[in-house]
């Protein structure tokens, strides 16, 4: 999974994530391997943000692989996943938004909650709660991506 989120980090097309951080979060991920050698060729993350908020993060198919639907079959099992944990908003912050737009996600201005629910995501530690705010901190990394909401 590191080097696939390095492939598109250095593009800044995803945001970079420290090793730990990935460690933290491994229990939200789910990966796509190689049938012939178990090489991981894509991965995504579902991180719940609310009772029926949910992001997809850091989904990512190797660069050799792009075109062959791995990245759909996993934002496929992430939404699969969401809808289990009864999840039914699912954001992403993205570059791919044709990508996304197929799978039924739309563009959004503001972040689609009440004002007592933001209040609350206010409290958060969490980077990806503030990019889904749109908070000022987090505007350099978040520039010329689109806010994006599927509902289920």
């Amino acid at each position: 999974m590191r080097g696939l989120i390095e492939v598109y980090s250095r593009d800044r097309i995803l945001l970079d994530k420290a090793t730990v951080t990935l460690y933290e979060d491994i229990q939200e991920f789910w990966v796509a391997e190689r049938d012939h050698d178990a090489r991981v060729v894509a991965c995504g993350a579902l991180h719940v943000m609310w009772e029926d908020l949910a992001e997809v993060r850091t989904l990512a198919v190797d660069p050799q692989m792009r075109g062959r639907g791995v990245g759909h079959q996993v934002l496929g099992k992430l939404l699969r996943t969401a809808r289990w944990l009864g999840v039914r908003r699912i954001f992403c912050l993205t570059f791919e938004v044709e990508f996304f737009t197929r799978h039924g996600f739309r563009e959004i201005g503001d972040a689609p909650v009440d004002g007592d629910v933001y209040s609350e995501l206010l409290r958060s530690y969490d980077e990806g709660v503030a990019e889904f705010l749109g908070l000022e901190r987090v505007k350099p990394n978040t520039l010329g991506n689109s806010r994006m909401l599927l509902q289920l």
